[in-house]
């Protein structure tokens, strides 16, 4: 049998997850910093905890687990028809969002609210493999949850910005508020429509205008409601331009008002954030297709003229009553996610990545036969607790296969203790950049590894 994984996932190599861990203790140190707490979830969930929750286009790419044994038998034997929830029962998670909420229902009397966690596992989507695009991949969550306060939203927005300057990424902050959008749906006409006009304009950088206003048609949008649209799909300008022309065509929505009046504060106080108050643009396009948003939606995209990324890397919005379908009704919450799969791809085109080789072994100790590893082991245990990564190989194989090893690790230094080594408590360490040896003393080889 020749082995293979399935079409959109992916091995990881040693080299590869220093740099994914490097990513992950980029976000996780900064959630910390912000007073985030670390949950997991498990990675599948009752089926009924994830329908319904994602739009129609999320409930296509759920990942459903069949029955355990072969739940297809009883029907193949009465010939009767298949019902979904006798053959599957769960799924694995599309997001760690919709688990948070039913996280925060089931251990609300264990919480204290505002509860700010942060959350990295994977998930898993029945998506069209492409570049950038996975069928599993890492999500790295931030929510607070409990609160109504708009400075959640501006504390995620630097959170996102602290984390883009520590990856040395140039990245565009992309707001938008649903009520904006509520808003718009209701002053052309097409208020029971939001959930069709926010899917399709989401599109709009993919396929562009015209594709748009044909998927609008095809839901029912008048013609009329449609060329209202059009000016508003193609505001441009400064924020500020952006948020007096959305006044004036929202001047007899209450809803969309409040979203005005919402964007607005948070752009106010993002002004005294030097490392976001630059990258920051409202985006009137930005829905996000996701239905459980209720006010601020948050998309950042790569601005950086080295990288041919487009997809979003980090991701998010308000959403006011997420836990009332589990049994919680009027706990506000609002979340970010970093996109650690799609941040690697841009680190990787960028040539950001730090260099690492001080992080992977820094000296191999050579194995000349058992009395000499016996010795070995104890000066081991004396480096390693100096915290420098050291190793002994494990066969006393000839020389060559043992340098050989080094030289394919990229170990920068090799010990050679034989019997003369041993008598006069000395260690011959090869530099294997230079080639030199030297013979030195324990303290001395410590001095030489820092």
């Amino acid at each position: 049998m020749k082995p293979s994984i399935p079409k959109g996932t992916r091995d990881f190599s040693p080299g590869e997850m220093l740099k994914r861990n490097y990513i992950f203790d980029t976000i996780r140190g900064v959630y910390q910093r912000y007073g985030y707490e670390e949950i997991e979830t498990p990675s599948m969930e009752n089926l009924s905890m994830l329908e319904g929750k994602y739009g129609e286009e999320g409930d296509k790419l759920l990942f459903r687990i069949l029955n355990s044994g072969d739940p297809f038998e009883k029907y193949r034997l009465a010939h009767l028809e298949i019902k979904n929830s006798d053959v599957t029962e769960k799924g694995l998670r599309y997001d760690l969002t919709v688990p948070f909420a039913r996280y925060v229902v089931m251990h609300q009397n264990e919480i204290t609210f505002p509860f700010k966690r942060y959350q990295i596992q994977p998930v898993w989507r029945a998506d069209r493999p492409q570049k950038g695009r996975y069928r599993e991949f890492y999500q790295c969550d931030a929510d607070v949850i409990g609160s109504i306060s708009l400075l959640n939203e501006v504390e995620l927005i630097r959170m996102i910005g602290d984390v883009f300057d520590a990856l040395k990424i140039d990245v565009s902050i992309k707001l938008n508020n649903r009520k904006i959008l509520s808003g718009i749906a209701e002053v052309i006409g097409e208020r029971d429509k939001i959930i069709d006009i926010t899917v399709a304009i989401d599109k709009l950088d993919k396929i562009g205008l015209d594709k748009v206003n044909e998927e609008l048609k095809m839901k029912g949008l008048s013609e009329t409601a449609i060329q209202q649209l059009q000016p508003i799909i193609k505001l441009s300008g400064s924020n500020e331009n952006k948020m007096e022309s959305l006044r004036q065509v929202l001047k007899n929505s209450e809803t969309g008002l409040k979203g005005i009046a919402e964007m607005e504060s948070i752009l106010n106080m993002l002004q005294i954030s030097q490392k976001v108050k630059d990258n920051i643009e409202l985006d009137i396009t930005l829905a996000r297709g996701l239905n459980y948003y209720t006010g601020a939606i948050i998309e950042v995209k790569v601005n950086d003229k080295r990288s041919s990324f487009t997809s979003s890397i980090c991701g998010g919005g308000r959403y006011d009553d997420l836990t009332g379908i589990f049994g919680l009704p009027n706990v506000s919450g609002v979340g970010i996610s970093f996109g650690a799969d799609r941040i690697y791809d841009v680190l990787e085109e960028v040539k950001g990545f730090p260099d690492f080789s001080g992080i992977s072994t820094k000296i191999l100790f050579v194995n000349f036969g058992e009395e000499e590893a016996r010795f070995c082991l104890q000066l081991l245990d004396r480096i390693r607790e100096d915290g420098i990564h050291a190793e002994l190989y494990p066969d006393a194989a000839k020389m060559k296969k043992q340098m050989s090893y080094a030289d394919a690790k990229k170990i920068p230094f090799v010990a050679l203790i034989g019997t003369e080594e041993m008598k006069n408590n000395e260690i011959t360490v090869k530099n294997m950049s230079s080639g030199e040896q030297s013979k030195v003393t324990m303290d001395e080889l410590l001095h030489l590894l820092k």
